[in-house]
């Protein structure tokens, strides 16, 4: 089905429904996850880098469009959301679509159309990030692996790259750590703290550039940018 295994995160309380799902999907070669709660879900997808979210609206702590705004809000990078409800009246869907919901699929629904929404919603995220990003003085060339600063190139490792470009993504909010790791090294991060070491040679090139200290420090989380004197960030 897909080009690649997807990493899908499954917000369902209903044991039997999870199960189906997360079966089904892990079936496909997929990676998925699974959070019983609202709780859970907030503190899974601000750590990890899913390609998509599939969110119940009704669960035990949370409602389910507080679920849906706080991950959008606080997530490393815009994941697309995938409500599953069996709320059906049009107000109800264009509550999800206001808090930020990217598709809407109502129960009883069928796994194989779950899975191609998926994937649509996947692809689509995927041409967002091919493009050139920009986030204020910032360029990120994705295709041609490139970042510009105020217009001139940045002398960048390809490991330099690749955490700009997610830290770009996650602005204005931060990236965890969880999710700068797997951009570098994917499910195989190393075990010295060699993060800090690329974060350290990231914020030097930009500093040369005449970017200033534009990569906060965010302690027991990540880190962040920080684009001019009215943004506060702690430690940078």
């Amino acid at each position: 089905m897909a080009q690649r295994p997807l990493s899908v995160l499954v917000v369902e309380d209903h044991p039997t429904i999870a199960r189906q799902v997360v079966d089904f999907l892990g079936g496909l070669g997929w990676h998925p996850d699974h959070a019983a709660s609202g709780a859970l879900a907030i503190d899974l997808a601000t750590r990890e880098p899913y390609d998509v979210v599939l969110l119940d609206l009704n669960l035990p702590d949370l409602d389910g469009l507080e679920v849906c705004r706080a991950i959008k809000a606080r997530a490393p990078r815009n994941v697309p959301v995938l409500m599953l409800t069996a709320r059906d009246a049009f107000e109800d869907k264009a509550r999800g679509f206001r808090d930020g919901a990217d598709d809407y699929l109502t129960k009883p629904f069928d796994l194989r159309e779950l899975a191609l929404r998926c994937e649509a919603l996947a692809r689509r995220s995927q041409l967002h990030l091919e493009q050139a990003l920009e986030v204020g003085p910032l360029t990120v060339l994705v295709r041609e692996k490139r970042c510009l600063y105020r217009g001139a190139p940045l002398a960048l490792t390809q490991s330099g790259v690749t955490l700009l470009s997610a830290l770009c993504n996650a602005h204005p909010h931060a990236a965890s750590r969880s999710a700068l790791m797997h951009a570098l090294w994917g499910a195989d991060p190393p075990d010295s703290d060699a993060l800090k070491s690329h974060v350290y040679a990231l914020r030097k090139q930009l500093e040369l550039a005449g970017g200033g200290k534009m990569i906060a420090t965010i302690p027991q989380l990540g880190y962040r940018l920080v684009l001019d004197e009215t943004d506060d960030a702690a430690d940078v």
